[in-house]
């Protein structure tokens, strides 16, 4: 496979996956969207590991200082993605513990 080739099938599942994880969302009930965030911080926990390992890895024939940067943006959105979501979902379970005490927090 040419480098186009492997471009154009990585651009390709990179936009149908825009479109399928746009519907899914869309789909789900408001009140559903914070638990569903918990799962969604192990998906952004594999994403970290993918670009550990793929940091090192040369596509095309580029350098691996390119794939190094790559890999470095990836794990930087990883984490925040990551870190957030825990943040989020950390609030979220104790405002429902506050409520479970009689409103206090």
């Amino acid at each position: 496979m040419t480098p186009v080739h492997t471009f154009l099938g990585s651009l390709t599942l990179f936009v149908m996956a825009i479109f399928l994880g746009f519907e899914l969302i869309k789909k789900v009930p408001p009140t559903l969207h914070t638990p569903l965030m918990s799962g969604a911080n192990a998906i952004s926990g594999i994403t970290v590991v993918g670009a550990l390992v793929l940091s090192n890895v040369r596509f095309a024939g580029a350098s691996t200082e390119v794939s190094g940067w790559l890999g470095f943006v990836a794990l930087v959105f990883a984490m925040i993605n990551v870190v957030g979501g825990f943040a989020v979902t950390d609030r979220m379970m104790k405002m429902i513990a506050g409520k479970k005490k009689g409103g206090q927090s």
